[in-house]
């Protein structure tokens, strides 16, 4: 109700602190609920009121506790988590005053901001282990991000029950024109440059997956999907759209509904499988359609090689139908964990275990990686391209208010 009445208050409406933080209002991000709490919770209330009250990301609480708690724990997150928020300024990397103001929010419930790879703090008493240094700190897909090495003009996508894909921007914030956030991609070092990024959401990918397993019955596990989908040479003139509660990026309607449309007297389970795992491609490559028209616009190059990550990277049919249907190659890494690898490059940099050169250098992760090169034809590529946006156009207005 409060961001309802936010769009309604504020000149901008939605994207009122688009210009600051980068982000639309929304209950996805953090400030909306924190405001939800300060008006409909009487502890936190109180506690706001005494000076008591403490308030941060996962990572501001992880680092809270392991510093000590409530014995002189650090109350701090970093720039990454912290650009989630709604209230960091991207420009300035500091708790946004006018929109603390506008939002009633007090400055001093929040933490410190810090950047991705410094000695932050380390471990107090009462841990198994102790003096122990915390010294990096990252959200989940500036994480991923660092962990494929992401220069300037470098994408990478990241599967899992979503999917989400982030374009290094370099030191220039990007305001999205076609449907994307701006965010921070990594700051490695307090004194080092930041390095911005656009991201494109997407809410259902490997859930749609789980979808066919869980509602329908057509799998037993996950893992047979690519066996079943592997039993046809196409979706037989099948498109699925996984809008099951409304569209994220690009598009942003709440209104739409998933659809399945095409079907014959001939469509299989085989038929539906592969077209489910079609749509989380489809669906990457809006979003990256839509990065690159907004680097254009701002005269940036692009290279048009797609880094992957992820539980669902390892279906390899997946990930040739990425490539055939962006019409480029995809590269996979040997590790696909690579959110974890990113946090530890990040604390590694900080402490000196490696160069941020040895994190960027090319050479051995091109070796133990995995390249999918597109096969399918160019003219059947870009019309199978219009007909799933004729699909998603389907969608729209789906939603029945009533129920």
């Amino acid at each position: 109700i409060c961001y309802r009445k936010l769009e309604k208050e504020l000149s901008g409406g939605r994207t009122h602190f688009v210009e600051t933080c980068g982000l639309p209002i929304s209950t996805y991000f953090s400030a909306m609920k924190l405001i939800w709490l300060m008006e409909n919770v009487d502890p936190v209330k109180q506690a706001i009121k005494s000076g008591d009250a403490m308030f941060g990301t996962m990572d501001t609480w992880l680092i809270w506790n392991l510093t000590g708690g409530v014995n002189g724990g650090l109350h701090v997150t970093d720039v990454s988590n912290a650009s989630r928020t709604m209230l960091m300024n991207l420009k300035t990397l500091d708790w946004d005053k006018h929109t603390l103001e506008t939002l009633g929010i007090p400055a001093e419930i929040l933490p410190k901001i810090v950047s991705n790879s410094e000695v932050i703090g380390k471990i107090g008493k009462g841990w198994p282990i102790t003096g122990i240094p915390i010294s990096g700190c990252l959200g989940d897909q500036h994480a991923a991000m660092l962990g494929q090495a992401c220069r300037k003009g470098e994408a990478k996508s990241t599967y899992g029950t979503g999917a989400f894909i982030l374009l290094n921007t370099g030191e220039e914030i990007v305001q999205s024109k076609h449907g994307l956030l701006s965010t921070l991609a990594y700051k490695l070092g307090p004194e080092a440059p930041t390095n911005y990024a656009l991201e494109g959401s997407i809410a259902i990918a490997g859930a749609a997956v789980q979808w066919l397993r869980d509602s329908l019955g057509i799998i037993t596990t996950a893992n047979d999907i690519e066996g079943l989908a592997s039993q046809v040479d196409s979706t037989g003139g099948v498109y699925f759209v996984p809008a099951f509660n409304g569209l994220f990026a690009p598009w942003w309607r709440d209104d739409a509904r998933g659809i399945v449309i095409g079907i014959t007297r001939f469509t299989s389970k085989a038929h539906i499988a592969r077209a489910v795992l079609e749509s989380m491609c489809f669906q990457v490559n809006d979003v990256l359609d839509s990065m690159q028209k907004d680097a254009m616009e701002k005269g940036q190059k692009t290279h048009f090689v797609l880094r992957v990550d992820g539980g669902a990277t390892v279906n390899n049919l997946l990930m040739q139908i990425q490539a055939d249907l962006l019409g480029s190659p995809v590269v996979r890494p040997a590790d696909i964990e690579t959110t974890a690898l990113g946090a530890a490059y990040a604390a590694g940099l900080a402490v000196g275990v490696w160069k941020e050169e040895e994190i960027f250098a090319s050479g051995e992760k091109a070796k133990t990686s995995t390249r999918f090169k597109p096969a399918l034809e160019e003219q059947l590529r870009k019309r199978k391209a219009e007909s799933w946006c004729r699909a998603v156009e389907r969608t729209f207005d789906l939603a029945d208010l009533s129920l």
